[in-house]
This record gives structure tokens, C-alpha cells and sequence, in this order.
């Protein structure tokens, strides 16, 4: 398993995604709350160091790639499949690609 990015890291990702999702009112949300909340009871003291912790980053990071694994799906969605029915020249320029055309003019080309 790949080594866990930092907390800091992770929270401040997951304050991005919720930037990103809410506008700039996301300090007013509950989810807001709701992580700082987490991450600050979940913070290492001297005193304390357990598995507990280290599930809570685990599970922190999960969200993290959740939310950016979401918005990035919606992106590529409306991208490829907010326009309904496509000419077939428009198909072939997504994918990269040009219809050919008759050399010589038979005048059926455009």
C-alpha cells in the first residue's frame, strides 16, 4: 500500500472539493464542520497514538479521492454526453480523428 499524504494534506483537499462543490459559503456548511470537527478530535497528541487515528486518516484520504474521483466524473460527463445526437464530423474530431473527403471534387463533399 502506498504511503498516506499528511492530514494537513488531506484536509485541506477536502476543504478544496467542498470549495469547489459549494461556492465560496462552504465555511457555513455543515459538512465543513463536520470535517474540522473530525480532524481536530483525530489530531496525535504525545499521550496518544492508536489505531483508531490511523483509521480516521485512512478513512479521511478514501473521502478525499471520493469527492475528486466525483467531480471529475461530472466534468466527463457533461463534457461527452450533455449535447444529445452529434453530426458524425464532430464524433470523429472527440476521438481525435477526420472523416476523409473524396480528392478531385465528385461534389458530394462539402
Amino acid at each position: 500500500m502506498a504511503a498516506l499524504p499528511s492530514p494537513l494534506r488531506v484536509c485541506r483537499g477536502i476543504l478544496k472539493e467542498l470549495r469547489a462543490i459549494q461556492g465560496p459559503s462552504y465555511k457555513q456548511s455543515l459538512a465543513y464542520s463536520y470535517v474540522m470537527d473530525q480532524f481536530r478530535r483525530n489530531k496525535i497528541t504525545g499521550e496518544r497514538y492508536c489505531r483508531a487515528q490511523q483509521e480516521a486518516h485512512h478513512a479521511s484520504h478514501t473521502y478525499l479521492c471520493l469527492l475528486a474521483s466525483t467531480r471529475n466524473h461530472l466534468a466527463l460527463h457533461n463534457l461527452y454526453h450533455s449535447k444529445g445526437e452529434r453530426s458524425p464530423d464532430e464524433v470523429a474530431g472527440l476521438v481525435g480523428l477526420k472523416l476523409p473527403t473524396q480528392p478531385g471534387g465528385k461534389g458530394w463533399e462539402k
